[in-house]
């Protein structure tokens, strides 16, 4: 597969921005509320659409809580909504950074959306050169080509004429991903470790996470769409000395087959 790899220096002022809004362990409220410039509208009664301060792709834009969630609780059905309605207007990949070490930047619960395709054609999403076969289990498929454990599912296009029924099946996939992954917990709420999800309109994969870096390289759930961000030489070297793939694996947990 052939990755997407940009060099983005609002990366720098991300981290900056993070590292800065967690002082003495305070819980940061940056949705509350939205910046009004970058606010786009309601995305449903619990949710709505903020563009990214610091966007690494054109039209990036935040599904964000009204009131303030912690980023480590795990998705519910308010959060399918909001992101089915999305997907039912724009052929996106959505996409959840499951805690700190899985690359999200604020503490406050947000999905994401960009528009597809992300470049390098013929595939939308680089990652889905790999997804030709797979073994199942149940609802859940493990894709035969990568090396770390995930989780993922097939999904109807049709699916999301309907968005109320796709919200439903998302989250009954989801559910069962997080079983599958190690990730949900006794209280159905409070994840068990970090991990990344991305959802398009046909499919869905989720990965459990180890660290959120690479040496200097932090990495979110589009690294395992095939995208991944560098602020400078230096990462760039590291992330060609290494090989992309074993930079995910490397920041993955491996796949006990």
């Amino acid at each position: 597969m052939r990755f997407i790899v940009r060099s983005v220096s609002t990366l720098a002022d991300k981290g900056e921005a993070r590292d800065e809004a967690l002082p003495k362990g305070a819980l940061p409220h940056p949705f509350l509320p939205p910046e009004p410039a970058l606010t786009v509208g309601n995305v449903s009664p619990t949710h709505v659409g903020v563009l990214n301060k610091y966007p690494v792709v054109a039209h990036h834009l935040l599904i964000v809580t009204r009131q303030f969630v912690p980023q480590e609780e795990l998705l519910d059905a308010a959060d399918f909504a909001a992101l089915a309605w999305c997907l039912a207007e724009i052929d996106g990949l959505g996409f959840y950074n499951g805690g700190r070490d899985a690359g999200a930047s604020q503490t406050h619960k947000h999905l994401q959306l960009v528009p597809l395709p992300l470049g390098g054609r013929p595939w939308d999403v680089p990652m889905e050169a790999l997804f030709d076969t797979w073994s199942a289990r149940g609802a859940v498929l493990k894709l035969l080509q990568l090396r770390f454990k995930h989780a993922f599912a097939m999904l109807d296009p049709k699916l999301y004429d309907d968005p109320p029924q796709a919200a439903e099946r998302l989250h009954e996939l989801y559910s069962a991903q997080m079983e599958a992954i190690g990730v949900a917990g006794p209280d159905d709420r409070q994840q068990l470790g970090p991990y990344n999800l991305l959802v398009t309109r046909r499919w869905m994969l989720a990965i459990p996470r180890s660290k959120e870096k690479f040496a200097s390289i932090s990495i979110s759930a589009l690294g395992f769409a095939g995208s991944l961000f560098v602020r400078n030489d230096r990462d760039m070297a590291s992330l060609r000395e290494a090989g992309p793939m074993n930079v995910l694996r490397a920041v993955a947990i491996p796949d006990s087959r």
